[in-house]
């Protein structure tokens, strides 16, 4: 992988079977990510399988299940390279069931590719109240996902054949919900209409879009600016997994939100508060002496073990650690109700998630409700919340949460709320009362 060129990591995200997978399939072959061999292999594993349409989808897909239903599960990583990039892209699920791994990916993303089908029952569902695509794109955003780029698909359907009047009000559609969620749609979204199974428009302009005067895809992400890295701030990375290996003893995997990371450097574990030598770091299976912000690595650390270290946990810098709230402490946020049946009341406890973490908490307060365009308190002490509403809550978790607040740092200071299988709440976490260690009695 070319180490002069900028790296940036990339979700795919969006509805099920709007083509997120094949999309991101196709732009790995054509930018000649995937070998010719690996290529024959998927085609032939899809005729096998009588599903001819979806061989693109295999590159991402590579959980056998995924590959007999067709959906996408766990979170798969791929790289390849434009001419001043490269990226590893995030293959996000669609499907409702695995939105929780949709937050792990979003939340590790520069940027995003939301895949909406130019079909109309297909962008139709996508886009209704409970569609993964309007789900998708509000946690985007609370992830601080800065940079959309909107990949209208499906162009080559024969009920749409390349229509530019169906791309336009698909586009306008979008367009008023990337407004309603937060985004300058002028200055952090890109539209492009493409065809994930044909390729139009993917790396090379399509001879059947000559109304698209814009970029294709692969034009967008190379031209994306590189977000500012962290550099300055205490290391925080939160754990994604924990593996034994043989060897090499316990090795965490994460990505580094924030600071820079040495070899030697002392680091703790929240919320274990395991202190300990960092003594070695790898990234793409080579050992570096230090890595920083954007970063997908492997580590050791002396003396560490699968109690000190686990997903959710988050390593700091252990001059700096990261703050812990403790069940009797609280978490100070401000939310937006996407998604509920009735109505959110204090006593409620759903299981939040934050970076890599995902811990019960409850509702203890609901402190004020707020007009979301202009910031105004509409209510005090409001009885309950429903879908819509913008308040600020007070949340107790019911186990240690290793957090931070947004302003200090955004990456790890967002949350969404997850209830029944579906995203409740997304928000930022205003303040923290990390609450005290309980003491411990004489004997």
């Amino acid at each position: 992988m070319a180490k002069d060129k900028e790296h940036m990591n990339l979700v795919v995200i969006g509805h099920i079977d709007n083509g997120k997978s094949t999309l991101m399939g196709h732009v790995l072959i054509a930018s000649g990510a995937v070998s010719d061999r690996e290529a024959r292999e998927m085609e032939k594993m899809a005729q096998d399988l009588d599903r001819e349409s979806w061989k693109f989808a295999y590159f991402m897909d590579r959980l056998a299940e995924e590959r007999k239903r067709g959906i996408t599960i766990d979170l798969a990583f791929r790289k390849f390279e434009t001419k001043s990039k490269y990226f590893t892209i995030i293959d996000a699920p669609g499907h409702a069931d695995f939105v929780k791994n949709m937050i792990t990916g979003a939340s590790q993303a520069d940027a995003a590719i939301l895949v909406f089908s130019a079909k109309t029952s297909e962008f139709g569902a996508a886009i209704a109240d409970n569609g993964q695509g309007r789900e998708h794109a509000f946690l985007a955003k609370t992830l601080g996902v800065k940079k959309i780029i909107l990949a209208i698909n499906k162009m080559d359907d024969a009920s749409v054949n390349y229509s530019e009047e169906r791309f336009n009000e698909v586009k306008d559609e979008v367009t008023r919900l990337l407004k309603i969620v937060g985004y300058n749609t002028e200055a952090d979204v890109h539209f492009v209409p493409v065809s994930a199974y044909v390729g139009d428009n993917l790396v090379e302009p399509s001879p059947n879009m000559k109304w698209w005067k814009g970029k294709t895809l692969l034009g967008i992400l190379d031209d994306l600016p590189i977000p500012s890295k962290p550099t300055d701030k205490g290391l925080r990375i939160p754990i994604q997994d924990v593996y034994k290996i043989k060897g090499a003893g316990v090795v965490p995997v994460g990505r580094i939100e924030t600071g820079m990371m040495k070899v030697g450097m002392k680091v703790q574990v929240a919320p274990s508060e395991f202190v300990g030598e960092l003594r070695s770091i790898e990234m793409h299976h080579e050992a570096m002496q230090e890595a920083g912000p954007g970063d997908n690595v492997g580590f050791n650390i002396r003396g560490v073990t699968m109690r000190d270290i686990f997903r959710g946990a988050v390593v700091a810098d252990a001059a700096r650690p990261c703050c812990t709230v403790r069940p009797n402490g609280s978490i100070m946020a401000q939310v937006i109700v996407i998604w509920h049946p009735t109505a959110l009341a204090i006593g409620y406890c759903p299981v939040v998630h934050s970076h890599t973490a995902q811990i019960a908490c409850k509702f203890v307060e609901l402190i004020k409700k707020i007009d979301p365009r202009t910031g105004q308190v509409i209510e005090d002490n409001p009885q309950f919340l429903k879908k819509g509403d913008v308040a600020m809550v007070r949340l107790q978790p019911i186990k240690k949460f290793p957090l931070e607040k947004f302003k200090e740092y955004p990456e790890l200071g967002r949350v969404a709320v997850r209830d029944m299988g579906r995203t409740v709440s997304v928000g930022v976490v205003l303040d923290i009362d990390p609450g005290s260690a309980p003491t411990k009695k004489k004997a």
